[in-house]
């Protein structure tokens, strides 16, 4: 699947229009729904295969709970390298961990992530796995909304990758 045939398929899968409040506050005329594209079997294996050309200089892959744990695991599959898992709280049950699956202490990290509007919950993630003592050594989104994710991201001190922004779904 080439660029413009997997940014169609992202927005007949997941494009809505109406009025909506995002993660970040903000107002939007429309909702890329990332769980209506990430559960379509041909968008998230071309993710992955995607995602997993960031993964080559990377020990461990992580994804934000919820949205992106299915991106992680495709791109684990795709490139070979293990997944963790990066909750948004801590339970208090089981292990309690606010990373689960592979350790990243004294890894190098891709942390991928599904919709990039101000980068809020990556940002945050990327700071659990900081403070887990890993290395970020690049953030990539599926998709930008170009409202700031990647000057928020730059500003934290990361590198910042997308596959595809609103302009390449025709938004």
């Amino acid at each position: 699947m080439d660029k413009a045939e997997l940014a169609r398929r992202i927005k007949d899968a997941a494009y809505l229009e109406g009025d909506f409040i995002l993660r970040s506050g903000q107002r939007s005329k429309y909702y890329l729904d990332k769980y209506l594209f990430e559960t379509q079997p041909d968008i998230l294996a071309e993710l992955g295969r995607l995602f997993a050309a960031y993964a080559g200089d990377v020990d461990v892959i992580a994804g934000p709970e919820l949205g992106a744990v299915a991106l992680a695991s495709a791109t684990s599959l795709a490139s070979g390298k293990p997944f963790a898992i990066v909750r948004k709280t801590q339970k208090d049950y089981g292990t309690g961990k606010l990373i689960e699956g592979t350790p990243v202490e004294g890894k190098r990290v891709l942390l991928v992530e599904d919709i990039g509007t101000t980068a809020g919950a990556a940002l945050e993630a990327a700071k659990t796995l900081v403070d887990a003592g890993a290395v970020i050594v690049r953030m990539v989104f599926a998709v930008d909304r170009m409202q700031g994710a990647r000057e928020n991201v730059e500003a934290a001190g990361f590198t910042f990758e997308t596959l595809l922004t609103k302009e390449d779904l025709g938004i």
